[in-house]
């Protein structure tokens, strides 16, 4: 017992250290730095394959829930709002699977938006009204289909085999969120 305290413990001053090291590194893109704890990590090919596809679903899971909540925030169309909501719920719950995923098979992805994420955010947030509707349902739409041929390769460029399940159920959903996405675009477009 005296044993498993001990290594609570040290796992927990562990994994505070790794936190405060992530704050101080703030200026550092995360995505740079998870892919660079994972090539420290793998030797093996293949290893290197599964920690880049699961960096590439956090970030794009970071994008989806930041650029839902700007919807939600920006948005004057329900539609956009409610299909922002439905990208933060969704993406949310996709990153926490992420991150489990990740944790059980040991790679390190970001827990912070990428660099990528900041700056389509960034670009978003400068628009407003049905401008910003436009872009924000035309970035879903791209985003998604993007993310539906990244979580395809799986099947042909990776052997993981919980990797290529969970893959195969993260893209009925990406599917059901470009379907959605494209019928909001659609409507945006008949805005004059």
């Amino acid at each position: 017992m005296k044993h498993f305290k001990k290594s609570v413990l040290y796992a927990s001053f562990f994994f505070v250290a790794v936190l405060a090291l992530m704050a101080c590194n703030d200026s550092e893109d995360s995505k740079k730095v998870a892919a660079e704890a994972n090539d420290k990590k793998f030797d093996n090919t293949n290893r290197e394959q599964d920690a880049t596809f699961l960096v590439d679903a956090a970030e794009i899971n970071l994008e989806e829930i930041k650029l839902g909540q700007l919807a939600q925030q920006k948005g004057t169309m329900a539609d956009v709002k409610e299909l922002g909501k439905m990208m933060e719920q969704a993406h949310s719950k996709a990153m926490s699977e992420t991150d489990s995923l990740a944790r059980k098979l040991l790679i390190t992805i970001p827990s912070s938006s990428t660099e990528n994420a900041l700056d389509a955010y960034n670009k978003l947030n400068t628009k407003s009204g049905t401008e910003f509707d436009k872009a924000y349902c035309d970035k879903m739409v791209n985003g998604h289909k993007d993310a539906i041929l990244l979580f395809e390769k799986v099947f042909t460029d990776l052997n993981n085999a919980e990797i290529k399940q969970w893959a195969a159920n993260m893209l009925v959903g990406l599917r059901t969120h470009l379907e959605h996405a494209i019928e909001c675009q659609k409507k945006c477009e008949n805005i004059k």
